[in-house]
């Protein structure tokens, strides 16, 4: 008798220790699973800070680089999974459609500037963008200007590097401070062309993107199943300026990261590299940075294709913010609020404007609201000119990471002298069409 009653005793106990357990672990919060590996301890500073003025709990998990589908998978199967994600665009959604939790009737859906910027289907709207962002080539001006000043200097039609406009007068701007280096100090002109594992995002991304963009452009479509690959010999153009023109060996590119280019950068090894605006913060902070914030300048990436002289940086975006439509409406809710927070309270947008830098596309945001960021600057000296077309940003359609990752593999094969540029080619053309097949 006395032992059936300590056995009942015991898992009465039991029992409400689960209880107890499941109500801390049902406790609203927020978990936000991190795109951008280089905002990884502003975002948990913003997580500290709402949760000091919200009550609501809330945590930050970043993948790590070229790693964010694979650990949203991981991540997202758990019993505490992210209540906050990003897709790439469309194709993004298409895999993460059943998590995806209809935005359209939220405050922060309202508050978007262009509404056709967001993921949608049917009457539904499933991502919301919530950074405008631009890439192009990074210049220290103060080494342009030491450049442009040597008198025997070989390019003599042009006084500054705002005069460069078009792939051959970049060719040969480049070749020529190649020739000078020891005059301008550096050790090479263009910094490490990174293809460490998961480190080749700019080249099978973001310069893959440019022979993307005039191929939709010349052909008037948003997207293609197939590709012709027409602007490949403007790809492979500037890829070759780069890895000729680096301060690293282009056998050696497979050892290399974007936390070296950006270290090279930063301490004036180098006079360009091909980055974003988001690459202020990681040069600025850099211990030793030499590069003054008046002297980072964008050029566009040129690329020898027709009319260029009118062509301005890549600008658009693939961070589309989504809400875990799986998790607990609580959670959910939570989620909502954060976002609230951050774009429409002035702590709030303080954190989005000065620690996560981005240029938000809301109408809570003001013309002269913008972060304090010297590629900001340059990137509406850009946006700001009528006679110059930006690039518009058509990798969010690109089928699937794993054609990036072909295409990085081929590319780097390539640049280490392992195969030649029809395999980049073919790669690119055949996964594509693979890929694509395989979400229709």
């Amino acid at each position: 008798m006395k032992k059936s009653l300590l056995t009942a005793l015991t898992m009465l106990l039991v029992a409400a220790l689960f209880v107890g357990c499941g109500k801390k672990n049902t406790t609203p919060g927020v978990y936000l699973l991190n795109f951008k590996a280089e905002i990884d301890t502003q975002w948990n500073e913003v997580a500290a800070q709402f949760t000091q003025e919200t009550g609501i709990p809330m945590k930050v998990v970043t993948a790590a680089s070229g790693t964010y589908e694979q650990t949203l998978r991981s991540e997202i199967s758990k019993s505490a999974p992210p209540t906050l994600f990003n897709i790439n665009g469309p194709v993004g959604y298409l895999t993460w459609k059943s998590y995806c939790a209809d935005l359209k009737n939220t405050s922060v859906y309202g508050w978007l500037l262009d509404k056709s910027m967001a993921v949608t289907e049917g009457g539904g709207v499933y991502g919301i963008p919530y950074a405008v962002e631009t890439y192009g080539i990074l210049y220290n001006d103060a080494i342009m200007r030491k450049y442009f000043a040597l008198s025997n200097r070989a390019v003599k039609n042009i006084s500054d590097t705002r005069g460069i406009n078009n792939f051959a007068t970049l060719k040969a701007v480049v070749e020529d401070m190649g020739t000078l280096k020891a005059q301008l100090g550096i050790e090479g002109v263009f910094a490490s062309t990174s293809f460490s594992p998961g480190e080749d995002w700019r080249w099978q991304t973001h310069l893959a993107n440019l022979p993307i963009y005039y191929e939709y452009k010349a052909k008037g479509v948003g997207d293609l199943t197939k590709i012709d690959l027409t602007y490949g010999p403007n790809f492979k153009n500037i890829f070759d300026l780069y890895i000729n023109n680096s301060i690293t060996d282009r056998k050696l590119v497979g050892r290399t990261t974007v936390g070296d280019s950006m270290n090279e950068f930063a301490l004036g090894k180098v006079a360009m590299v091909q980055n974003g605006n988001w690459a202020w913060t990681q040069i600025s902070e850099e211990k030793g940075n030499v590069v003054k914030s008046e002297d980072i300048k964008f050029l566009p990436i040129y690329s020898g294709v027709a009319g260029e002289e009118s062509q301005g940086l890549c600008t658009g975006t693939e961070n589309f913010i989504c809400v875990n439509g799986r998790a607990p409406q609580a959670n959910q809710d939570a989620a909502i609020k954060l976002l609230e927070w951050l774009f429409n309270t002035p702590t709030g947008k303080k954190n989005v404007l000065e620690k996560l830098g981005f240029v938000a596309p809301f109408s809570t945001f003001g013309p002269t609201e913008r972060p304090d960021n010297p590629l900001v600057k340059e990137m509406f000296y850009y946006l700001d000119n009528p006679a110059i077309n930006s690039v518009s940003w058509n990798f969010p359609t690109f089928p699937s990471q794993e054609f990036k990752n072909e295409l990085g593999a081929a590319m780097s094969s390539y640049a280490v002298g392992s195969s030649n540029w029809d395999q980049v080619s073919k790669t690119f053309i055949d996964k594509w069409a693979e890929e694509k097949a395989a979400i229709q």
